[in-house]
């Protein structure tokens, strides 16, 4: 179907100009004010903007092993409404994307099912386990990068193998960077002041930092593009951020969670649980300034559901993890854009744009030949954050019933609405 978006204001080049956006054939064939109607389904926007698809860069899908939490129909249909107009799904999955075989069943059901783009990782280690290498060479054509996610790779010479493999692959790791032996059991919140007046056991900040500071060594060996997930503290944040000054190829994530929550924002829910934890003030402080100097480089969710009754057993029983796609623009905008802290450009970048230069995935321009992957954001919308109200089968997020100034559309990718209507009324 041929689209016209018009009334809105378009991201090109880190600012916002007035103009309308035609659409045909999956690709974005004009983009200039008072663009002819004629032969386009018009989507008319009330002075919305309009932005290339956001793009999160760690996900969890689910499927294969586990649709209980979640499926590749429901979480992509959560990016949809949530503005995603792709993912990378990582492979914590049963079978473990370890090889072209098992790789196989996953895209396969993404073929089947998926509403947005979905980019999967390949394992680092065979089942994820940490013993022997996984059939890297295989899965290399069919992956975005390599990753044993929620789990750190323990073993330095083996991490140092991937490593070079993956170099010659020219392909990412993307690390969860956890050393289990500074791990103290039945750890389920940041070892800080919050955790100690409670006597609960803590995840210590050295368990980070000292894992991404062995790695960025490995980085400096090899030349490995290296990227580190979910970084939460701020030694983490340094240490990146001298390896970027030394010239070497590292990137980071963190997730919305983290630039706008602390220690002492936590109540003992399950909607509270994640892996790394929420961490000090300090910490949150590092990561804003992260994202502002350009440290940080993209923000991803973590998307990571479980049932109901994983995540009814309060801080200390429940399982890791929460969900993200569907509330990360709102609460990301309302919590650092509207109070000044970030402005709206920095961070449609990092949702939009430098994922998709580290990962080498299409699109991040709005411009002729371009593909039409888009989201349109409401910047006046209020309304409450509603866990009940999520296309995705979790419902476990620290951020329900919180009050948020604006929201998304549903995506179009490839040049159709991935879930539902587009924009505030059609002609």
């Amino acid at each position: 179907m041929d689209l016209l978006l018009t009334g809105g204001s378009v991201f090109r080049d880190g600012v916002f100009v007035p103009a309308d956006v035609a659409v045909s054939e999956g690709r974005i064939v004009s983009v200039s004010p008072d663009l002819p109607r004629a032969g386009f389904s018009v989507i008319q926007l009330h002075e919305d903007l309009i932005v290339p698809g956001f793009v999160d860069v760690h996900v969890h899908l689910r499927e294969p092993g586990f649709s209980y939490k979640e499926t590749i129909a429901s979480g992509t249909a959560a990016a949809a409404a949530g503005g995603y107009t792709a993912v990378c799904a990582m492979p914590n999955l049963n079978p473990v994307p370890d090889s072209r075989r098992h790789l196989r069943e996953e895209l396969k059901l993404i073929r089947r099912s998926a509403r947005v783009r979905v980019y999967p990782y390949g394992a680092v280690t065979a089942g994820e386990g940490g013993g022997v290498l996984a059939d890297l060479d295989g899965m290399a054509a069919d992956v975005v990068g390599f990753s044993d996610d929620g789990r750190g790779v323990q073993s330095e010479a083996l991490l140092r193998a991937a490593m070079e493999r993956a170099r010659e692959l020219d392909l990412p790791i993307a690390a969860h960077c956890e050393v289990n032996g500074l791990l103290t059991p039945g750890g389920c919140v940041h070892d800080g002041r919050w955790a100690r007046e409670r006597g609960l056991p803590g995840i210590s900040s050295e368990s980070e930092w000292q894992m991404i500071r062995r790695d960025l060594e490995l980085v400096r060996e090899t030349g490995c593009r290296y990227h580190v997930c979910h970084v939460s503290t701020k030694e983490g944040v340094d240490l990146v951020r001298r390896a970027k000054a030394e010239g070497l190829p590292v990137t980071c994530e963190t997730a919305p969670h983290y630039l706008l929550l602390c220690e002492d924002d936590l109540m003992d829910e399950g909607r509270f649980k994640m892996n790394p934890p929420v961490r000090s003030r300090e910490d949150r402080e590092a990561l804003i300034a992260g994202l502002l100097d350009g440290t940080v480089d993209c923000i991803a969710t973590d998307h990571a559901p479980h049932s109901a009754e994983e995540k009814a057993r309060g801080l200390r029983g429940s399982a890791f993890g929460v969900v993200g796609l569907e509330t990360a623009f709102p609460v990301l905008y309302t919590g650092l854009t509207e109070t000044g802290r970030v402005p709206l450009e920095v961070l449609l970048d990092r949702l939009c744009v430098r994922p998709r230069r580290i990962f080498s995935l299409p699109g991040g321009t709005i411009a002729p030949g371009e593909i039409a992957d888009l989201t349109v954001l409401d910047l006046r919308r209020p309304h409450r954050i509603d866990s009940a109200s999520f296309r995705s089968l979790g419902r476990a997020t620290p951020f329900d019933g919180w009050p948020v100034t604006a929201g998304v559309a549903p995506a179009v990718v490839n040049g159709e609405a991935a879930y539902g209507s587009v924009g505030n009324g059609e002609e």
